[in-house]
């Protein structure tokens, strides 16, 4: 559980807003090409930084809140950070629909075109 109760009530919200997948669309979704063509690789040049964290949102997602630690607190803050500032870079002259920014925010479980 979480040391800071109080940490997880201020993120809480704001995950919930920046998080807008499941766990079983963002995992359908992590096992496509088009989610393995995004991101920033690791610096093994392997996996990209977003579907790894796609991962541990998935694992945080299937977690109780009340179960929650002081590591899945610090992720939920780090993708709530990285699904603002991705969202303020909207391409404007691209179809969002297939494009690379939608991927990446969706390999952090965000998907823009989702109300």
């Amino acid at each position: 559980m979480a040391q800071s109760t109080g940490e997880l009530d201020e993120v809480w919200p704001r995950w919930r807003e920046a998080v807008n997948m499941t766990a079983s669309e963002l995992k359908k979704w992590l096992g496509t090409e088009e989610s393995l063509s995004v991101g920033q690789k690791e610096s093994d040049g392997g996996e990209s930084v977003g579907h790894k964290s796609g991962k541990r949102i998935i694992e945080i997602l299937g977690t109780r809140r009340q179960d929650l630690d002081d590591d899945d607190v610090k992720h939920m803050h780090t993708v709530v950070g990285y699904v603002h500032r991705h969202l303020a870079q909207r391409p404007t002259k691209e179809d969002i629909e297939s494009s690379k920014w939608r991927y990446s925010l969706m390999n952090w479980g965000h998907d823009p075109l989702k109300d």
